[in-house]
């Protein structure tokens, strides 16, 4: 469990899930775990007339359930400007995939694929846990930067800051939680030949990943699609790496995937990625470090300064965790500090 996270006896709840199996064995571990679970609901409409009853801190959402499904339940929440968090608790298939990256993009904080057959273990209800408290920690009061006027994607966006003249670059995205949401809003809004090719981290199950890249590359000018292994980047394409694997790079922009260990327990982890891009390309290298929870990207930014590429980071106030971004900040590497709707431009002209 992350240091920052609120006392369990802190985090109010409302579990929703059309099973009342699944809904007993989730208010059973999280009241052992000294979570209050002020409330439960068999569909969306319940879940929402919950939330308005209790005014929880945190929701678990099922995707599934009969009349309002979870993702009008986030709409209904959105356009309620509710301060409710949401974490996803969904069975997973490649339909299922499909629909939770959707969640994500419409204001879920995190997603937990529901355990199934022998998986019903203590590692679920740990990471549920996790997944609570950093939950609430997003919703804490902060001092947000004014909306952007326009939200259509700019194909070239105007460069907003001058950098050395040079070969074009190769960009590097890292992110975790918030970050599904984040990509949607900066990848259509990038040009579609961007530097020398992108690869994107995302700290995701795996099978997830395929869908993300999907929704992406359906509203981007940049072809987005998630590693196969064996590509080679060119600037009109964007790889995803894939959910339960580590992204390599080598000479010439080739790409391979790994199976080593769990770092810090994260594979794909970013800053196997960035070390390989920093080794590979050094100065031609432009690292962004958008929302997350945790310092990963941190080791890797190091190595990006150290071989004289540029590294930009998300500013706090459009984070929905100022985590990994303000550790790479904090630690004196950030050479550009944006709010995400001035990322694009500043991002197009590093990497042209």
């Amino acid at each position: 469990m992350p240091n920052s996270a609120p006392a369990s006896a802190s985090l109010r709840v409302v579990v929703a899930d059309d099973s009342a199996f699944m809904r007993r064995m989730l208010c059973d571990a999280l009241t052992a775990q000294g979570i209050e679970v002020v409330g439960e609901a068999a569909d969306g409409d319940g879940a929402l007339r919950e939330c308005e009853r209790a005014c929880p801190d945190v929701m678990s959402l099922d995707l599934t359930m009969p009349g309002l499904d979870g993702i009008g339940v986030l709409k209904a929440l959105r356009e309620r400007r509710s301060p409710v968090a949401v974490v996803v608790v969904s069975a997973f298939s490649p339909a299922h995939g499909a629909h939770a990256v959707d969640a994500l993009a419409e204001g879920a904080v995190e997603l937990v694929p529901k355990p199934t057959g022998a998986a019903l273990a203590a590692g679920f209800f740990g990471e549920l846990y996790d997944k609570m408290c950093l939950a609430a920690i997003s919703r804490r009061p902060r001092t947000l930067l004014p909306a952007p006027a326009a939200t259509m994607p700019t194909p070239r966006p105007t460069p907003a800051l001058p950098r050395a003249a040079g070969p074009a670059r190769y960009v590097v995205i890292a992110c975790s939680t918030g970050g599904p949401k984040a990509l949607a809003s900066l990848i259509p809004a990038l040009p579609p030949d961007l530097g020398d090719g992108t690869v994107i981290v995302q700290h995701m199950p795996p099978g997830f990943t395929a869908s993300l890249a999907t929704r992406l590359d359906n509203a981007s000018g940049l072809r987005v699609t998630e590693a196969q292994g064996g590509e080679r980047l060119t600037p009109r394409m964007a790889l995803v790496a894939p959910g339960g694997r580590h992204l390599h790079l080598h000479e010439g922009g080739r790409v391979t995937l790994g199976d080593e260990p769990e770092i810090g327990g994260l594979r794909p982890r970013a800053d196997i990625t960035i070390r390989d891009a920093a080794r590979v390309f050094g100065e031609r290298m432009v690292l962004v470090v958008l929302t997350g929870m945790g310092k990963d990207g941190l080791e890797g930014a190091r190595e990006v300064r150290n071989a004289g590429g540029r590294i930009l980071v998300e500013a706090e106030a459009t984070c929905t965790v100022y985590g990994m971004p303000r550790a790479v900040a904090e630690a004196g590497l950030a050479d550009i500090q944006l709010p995400l709707h001035e990322l694009p431009a500043a991002i197009a002209t590093e990497a042209a």
